[in-house]
């Protein structure tokens, strides 16, 4: 099922459906409605109709403003899909960026991404944005597509979060979270991000760089963990922290799964 869910782009990396997954109480999660990606700045124009076909109605961009500065989106004439944002920062620095700081060969890079991991849970900017994001999928206005800026990282967390909600299964979702190291032009996603690494902290070399562009299941590990030692369970924090409660899951999942 996985070559069958990317969107071979040329400009936007790791776009790709994340339904198709079986559930716990029956049910397949939709297909053609739920998208993740890495950000638009570099899309082309078929990129853009490939886009535009799939009639998206909600486009959830986790990146902070100077991110979004950085990289604008670009869009068609016929884009009319509401976007949804946060107006201030959901982080520093993306997260494999600022993992690069602490980076000086593999094993600290893999460190560093599982401590930053750790952290996202609890941080608030980025839990605003990730409340719209169930807000958006609960009202069932159509397809929507959740990026930022390589669509791994608080793109990662923000879909395991859907996934659980809906039923899938722990090691399904941890499938699709791991689909980043093999989803569309990997080579391509790697130099982009080397390129952005090494502006700000030199000469990195190509090793840690691939391991600071790609995901490995301890990252994902440790944010769940931290969910747990936070709040207690997930679901807790889906709630308190999320505005998930009893109803809005009910409409998710009458939403998104047949």
């Amino acid at each position: 099922m996985s070559s069958d869910r990317v969107l071979p782009l040329s400009g936007v990396h790791n776009f790709r459906d994340y339904g198709g997954y079986s559930v716990a109480d029956g049910g397949t999660v939709k297909r053609g409605v739920l998208f993740r990606s890495g950000e638009h700045g570099k899309a082309t124009d078929d990129d853009l109709a490939a886009i535009d076909a799939l009639e998206l109605r909600h486009v959830i961009d986790l990146r902070g403003n100077s991110e979004r500065r950085a990289n604008p989106c670009r869009r068609s004439e016929q884009f009319d899909a509401e976007v949804l944002f946060f107006d201030g920062e959901t982080a520093g620095l993306a997260p494999h960026v600022e993992a690069a700081k602490e980076a000086i060969d593999t094993n600290t890079a893999h460190m560093a991404m599982e401590r930053l991991y750790s952290q996202l849970p609890t941080r608030d900017k980025l839990n605003w944005i990730l409340k719209r994001y169930f807000e958006a999928l609960a009202s069932g206005e159509g397809a929507s597509v959740v990026h930022c800026l390589a669509g791994k990282d608080r793109t990662g967390m923000a879909v395991d979060l859907l996934h659980h909600i809906l039923g899938v299964h722990p090691d399904d979702a941890m499938e699709d979270y791991l689909l980043t190291n093999t989803a569309g032009d990997l080579d391509a996603r790697v130099a982009a991000g080397a390129k952005a690494v090494r502006a700000k902290y030199g000469n990195i070399d190509d090793a840690t760089i691939k391991v600071l562009m790609g995901v490995d299941a301890r990252y994902l590990v440790a944010s769940r963990n931290a969910v747990v030692d936070h709040f207690g369970t997930v679901d807790a924090f889906l709630e308190q922290v999320l505005d998930v409660d009893a109803a809005r899951r009910d409409a998710l999942r009458a939403h998104l799964i047949e």
